[in-house]
């Protein structure tokens, strides 16, 4: 029998397109090993949105061949479709696939218990600085019918929450007839018996609609935490990023999604030096982060992309060493708004989808909120994939420590705050 491993670098898009390319190969008698042993093919699926995701990727690539020279190594995801004229020279590279290859669809996701599911692909923004477009083609939409019984299928095979991804997620039903939008299809997902949780993976500011945050704030399902990219805080730059809001749409926003939902989580993208970015500019960048208080900041340091607008700005490219210390400064203040927020929780009672025992404190479980706060709680039974109440008792590192309250079948276990780990 053919062995095959996968390797995904990248969005949860990815993951979703590396689970769908398992599934052809699982399909075509193709055995998936575990880590260690070497296999007959390994699919490397790759990312593309920075400079770093691309040296990533090929240094991936080149690792795998390196380590297992008798092997094929197949690659595939955004860099093919942006640079397969180089990948096809690369000697470490036996097969190059496009991703449009595989059909979307997926049964099953391993070691996992949220599963991804796709309901749209591409975008049509063109951000100056983003070659996303170029790599994903434009906006496309999958069939209402199509994704729902995607999702009741990975409900009876155990899964408690399915997470919505897509590349422009807040433009799912746009290219589709009939008026079929994302509200919609988040209300079908709603009937299906078993599924516990729905999550948003990313949305654009300017696609969070009033009618978004009213559907989060009365849905029993329907997860408090939008992950919406900022990418500065500055009106200036946000122009020259091409981005279709400013800092007042972005900073009204938060308030209303607070005011209408005040336990919502708010994470968020900062792109750090883009060219031209002034001191000020990166200043007007923390001001907004310490205003909106968000969970989670995900920095990127710009890199030039060369089918992106903004390559010619060249002349103005911000010195690394400058960005390093910007995005040191950023993640500090990334700190203080997640240690603010996850503050504001302790004391309180609540659900939390348990997935995996934790590595470092022995009898412990770990899961995440619906606000996306990973919390970390004793049992004497194996309570992952399971939806439990947790009272949230004490900050641990990036992890709150939580006490399981009133689940049939399980002791309850308060653990001893004095005697509890401390961590990081």
């Amino acid at each position: 029998m053919k062995t095959v491993k996968f390797f995904t670098l990248g969005c949860k898009v990815n993951q979703y397109d590396t689970q769908s390319i398992r599934q052809r190969f699982l399909d075509s008698g193709f055995k998936e090993l575990e880590n260690g042993m070497p296999a007959d093919i390994y699919v490397v699926n790759t990312c593309t949105v920075t400079h770093k995701a691309d040296i990533d990727s090929y240094n991936l690539i080149r690792r795998t061949k390196r380590q297992n020279p008798g092997s094929k190594v197949i690659v595939t995801g955004c860099l093919v479709e942006n640079n397969a004229a180089d990948l096809s020279r690369t000697k470490e590279v036996d097969f190059i696939i496009s991703k449009r290859f595989f059909p979307d669809g997926v049964r099953d996701f391993t070691g996992r218990t949220r599963a991804f599911l796709k309901i749209q692909d591409g975008c049509n923004n063109f951000c100056s600085y983003c070659k996303v477009p170029y790599a994903r083609g434009r906006s496309r939409s999958r069939r209402g019918e199509e994704i729902i019984n995607e999702a009741r299928h990975l409900v009876k095979r155990g899964f408690k929450e399915i997470v919505l991804s897509g590349i422009c997620l807040g433009s799912y039903g746009r290219d589709i007839a009939g008026g079929t939008g994302l509200i919609d299809i988040i209300g079908e997902l709603e009937k299906i018996d078993g599924l516990l949780r729905i999550r948003l993976s990313s949305i654009e500011p300017d696609d969070v609609s009033d009618a978004l945050i009213e559907k989060i704030a009365v849905s029993k399902k329907l997860c408090p935490h939008l992950h919406i990219p900022l990418q500065s805080g500055d009106d200036s730059i946000l122009k020259a990023m091409r981005r279709n809001y400013r800092r007042d749409f972005y900073l009204n926003l938060a308030a209303k999604i607070r005011k209408l939902i005040p336990q919502a989580a708010i994470t968020t993208d900062v792109l750090v030096g883009f060219p031209g970015e002034s001191e000020n500019n990166f200043a007007n960048t923390i001001n907004l982060v310490k205003e909106i208080l968000p969970l989670k900041v995900h920095i990127f340091p710009y890199s030039a992309r060369q089918e992106a607008a903004s390559a010619k700005f060249s002349k103005n490219e911000i010195a690394g060493d400058i960005i390093r210390q910007r995005i040191h400064v950023l993640n500090k203040a990334a700190e203080k708004t997640a240690f603010i927020f996850k503050k504001s929780f302790l004391g309180s009672a609540v659900s939390a989808l348990m997935e995996v025992k934790s590595k470092d404190m022995r009898g412990f479980y770990e899961g995440y909120t619906g606000t996306y706060i990973k919390v970390v709680v004793k049992s004497d039974a194996d309570i992952r994939n399971k939806l439990v109440k947790v009272r949230l008792l004490q900050g641990l590192d990036s992890r709150i420590l939580g006490s399981l309250l009133n689940f049939t079948g399980y002791n309850c276990i308060t653990p001893t705050l004095d005697n509890s780990p401390k961590l990081g």
